[in-house]
């Protein structure tokens, strides 16, 4: 009895491997025949399809592709920056590639050409442009002293992140968990850590920076509008990991005062 219950089990299996089968067959036939029947407008459906698909992911809390910051914004250039000069590189490839299928004749490009001109020449102008942007923007980065800038401490271990804000009176006023600033100033988060590397990271203020042991990194932030911005660890440091998240509040004047004041901590 057990053997044929095995084997009527087998045989659903097999039966229900074979609908799948067709199941797929039949969508790549109907796939090729919509292909085959209208190309131009089949493909413009599945570019807007997919083309939308992708874009909504560029927005979010905790997407890089949203900045709501200056630093941010820098940052989201330089990577437009990077995805138009390989862009431009790829264009160039694919023009020749399908070059080499339709030109006519018995004409030729002699190979110092093709590796002069293509191969040294074109992807070494690209590269130095996008250098020498990524340096110009990298230096808007780098925290500079200034009268408006704010100074948190941002002290991490396993697994929180506990802000110390420093009052004008040199008392400080310590947050567990969340970071208060003041929108339309810079700050200057200066990262410790009292036991494994961490790393600071607010997608949508700026960029993500290490916390070593023994080491005072310090890194500028800065946030255009009031709103609140989840950041999260961005170096795996243990089991928890995943838990080790902070959010960061923005106020405006008035509520950055009473904040100071100890009314909205």
């Amino acid at each position: 009895m057990n053997r044929m219950a095995c084997d009527r089990d087998a045989g659903l299996r097999l039966i229900e491997l074979g609908i799948a089968a067709d199941r797929i067959g039949k969508l790549v036939l109907s796939f090729l025949v919509r292909l085959h029947r209208g190309p131009s407008v089949f493909l413009a459906i599945t570019t807007i399809t997919l083309g939308g698909g992708f874009l909504s992911g560029c927005s979010g809390p905790l997407s890089t592709m949203d900045p709501a910051g200056p630093s941010a914004e820098a940052i989201n250039s330089i990577w437009w920056a990077m995805l138009a000069g390989a862009a431009a590189i790829f264009l160039l490839v694919g023009g020749l590639l399908a070059w080499a299928f339709v030109r006519r004749g018995d004409g030729t490009v002699s190979a110092r050409t093709w590796i002069v001109g293509g191969g040294l020449i074109f992807p070494t102008v690209v590269l130095l442009m996008l250098l020498a942007y990524g340096l110009v923007i990298g230096e808007r980065l780098l925290p500079r002293s200034g009268p408006d800038v704010v100074e948190v401490e941002a002290r991490s271990s396993r697994w929180q992140w506990t802000f110390h804000h420093r009052r004008a009176d040199g008392s400080v006023l310590s947050t567990p968990g969340v970071l208060h600033i003041p929108a339309g100033r810079p700050v200057d988060v200066v990262l410790t850590t009292q036991d494994v590397i961490h790393a600071f990271w607010v997608p949508r203020l700026a960029g993500k920076m290490d916390a070593i042991p023994g080491h005072r990194n310090v890194l500028r932030i800065e946030a255009g509008a009031p709103g609140t911005h989840p950041g999260i660890c961005a170096e795996y440091c243990g089991i928890g990991h995943a838990r080790h998240s902070f959010r960061v509040v923005v106020h405006d004047e008035a509520g950055w005062a009473r904040f100071l004041a100890g009314e909205g901590a």
